[in-house]
C-alpha cells in the first residue's frame, strides 16, 4: 500500500478516474446525496490517497487553502476496507502532509457530526453548532 500526494496535473487520467469513481460511490451513491461531486476545488487541491498494488483507491482526502486556513475534506475509505483502520491512517497522513506543506496554518474541516469524537482524537475542536449540509448533520472543527 502506498500513500500518494498529487496535484491534478500530476495525476494520470486513470488515477483521477479511480478517485472520482470512489468519491461518487461513497458521497453520491452510498450516502444518497446528489450534488456536484467534482468541482473547481479539484483543479488546485492536493489529492491524497492510499492505493494498493493494483491501483485500487483504499482511502482518499483532498487538501486546499482557503481564507487563511488549510482545509481537507472528501475523506473516504473504500467500503471493502472500512474495518482496517484506514480512516485513521489517511487522516493522520493528511495532517502530516498539511503540517509539512503549510506549517503554522490552522486546519479547518466540515466534519460529519457523527465523526466528531474521531476528529477530536486528532486534536480538532468544534467551532460551530451542528448544521445540515446536503441533509447530513455537519460541524465545523479546527486544529491550531
Amino acid at each position: 500500500m502506498e500513500y500518494r500526494v498529487k496535484k491534478l496535473d500530476e495525476l494520470t487520467t486513470l488515477e483521477f478516474c479511480r478517485i472520482v469513481q470512489e468519491r461518487i460511490a461513497v458521497f453520491v451513491v452510498e450516502q444518497n446525496c446528489p450534488y456536484q461531486e467534482v468541482d473547481a476545488v479539484d483543479e488546485w487541491a492536493w489529492h491524497t490517497y492510499l492505493e494498493d498494488e493494483d491501483g485500487t483507491i483504499l482511502a482518499y482526502t483532498r487538501i486546499y487553502e482557503e481564507a487563511d486556513a488549510i482545509h481537507f475534506g472528501r475523506v473516504l475509505v473504500n467500503q471493502k476496507y472500512r474495518k482496517d483502520g484506514l480512516g485513521r491512517q489517511i487522516v493522520q497522513q493528511t495532517i502530516e502532509t498539511i503540517e509539512e506543506k503549510y506549517p503554522e496554518m490552522p486546519i479547518l474541516i466540515g466534519a460529519q457530526e457523527y465523526l466528531r469524537s474521531f476528529y477530536e482524537s486528532f486534536g480538532f475542536e468544534a467551532v460551530s453548532d451542528v448544521y445540515l449540509e446536503d441533509d447530513i448533520p455537519h460541524i465545523d472543527m479546527r486544529k491550531a
